[in-house]
């Protein structure tokens, strides 16, 4: 039984099935918002909302009848805690007797679209990954629109209070200038005022606006490739547990050689590093020279 399970939940039309059980899910969800539709199949709706939620029940017990003896490993992984508890929360006394409760659990499982797709979990888990250096480029951005904001006050405040008035306004008017929308309207607007109204823009485009950016970007992409060996050490674990349990020497062995494979592909990524580093170095030395 172990076995089956595993192999089905590893298999990829497993997903499939799932997934679109999880869009026909969402239909039925947003068909329930008109009110005609509710009116002339409101019983027929309800009751695909029942069908759905069985289909999710089982995927649940296969997911878990994959570990076999040890089902409290289905809980080490926190997508798995959480599909249980949107799942099992339309099983909660009192949540079926609140139209608004059922809803909003029955909304819930929608959400299980980032389970079921890896490449949309793998972006969730790279944001919050992020948080922290984003956290730090927060501050950073903030100490940079307070000071280009007082900079602002005083070049343009008595010319354009609407926009500098005050040290909220500027903020608010220079946050707004970070997507370079209406740059050269508000550059023309502040030549009109003050002859330094070009470099001070000009240097808050390139310092907060670009640089920030740039930054931002730097984040989310060092996030991203943490995230995608997070995902792949949790991979390799469940295949390890599901090898262990199945005492199958071809899972054993093909485990192995994915990790022989994982460490060649990390040496070929150093490798790289060091030689662009030796080019950089190499290139530095021929200009000095």
């Amino acid at each position: 039984m172990q076995r089956t399970c595993a192999r089905i939940v590893a298999s990829k039309w497993f997903d499939l099935v799932i997934f679109g059980v999880i869009v026909a899910n969402a239909v039925v969800l947003g068909l329930d918002t008109y009110d005609e539709i509710d009116r002339e199949a409101g019983g027929l709706l309800r009751t695909l909302n029942d069908v759905f939620l069985g289909i999710f029940v089982v995927e649940l017990a296969i997911r878990i009848g994959a570990y076999g003896r040890r089902p409290q490993d289905f809980f080490k992984s926190g997508w798995n805690v959480f599909d249980f508890v949107v799942i099992g929360a339309a099983f909660v006394p009192g949540v079926r007797e609140n139209t608004t409760l059922l809803r909003l659990v029955r909304l819930a499982r929608v959400l299980r679209v980032v389970r079921v797709l890896p490449e949309l979990r793998l972006l969730i888990t790279a944001v919050g990954r992020s948080l922290p250096g984003l956290a730090s480029l927060t501050v950073m951005a903030v100490v940079l629109l307070y000071v280009y904001g007082i900079v602002g006050w005083l070049l343009f405040g008595d010319a354009l209070p609407d926009d500098y008035g005050n040290i909220g306004d500027a903020m608010l008017t220079l946050f707004v200038l970070l997507s370079l929308e209406n740059l050269p309207t508000v550059m023309e607007q502040g030549m009109d005022v003050s002859g330094w109204a070009v470099p001070y823009y000009i240097s808050f485009v390139l310092i907060a606006a670009l640089l920030v950016l740039n930054i931002l970007i730097g984040v989310v992409i060092n996030s991203l490739d943490e995230a995608r060996e997070l995902e792949w050490e949790r991979r390799q674990a469940e295949r390890r547990a599901a090898a262990a349990a199945s005492l199958d020497a071809v899972d054993d062995r093909r485990m192995v050689l994915l990790g022989r494979l994982h460490a060649l592909r990390q040496a070929v990524e150093a490798l790289e590093h060091e030689l662009l580093a030796a080019e950089r170095e190499f290139a530095s030395d021929r200009r000095r020279s």
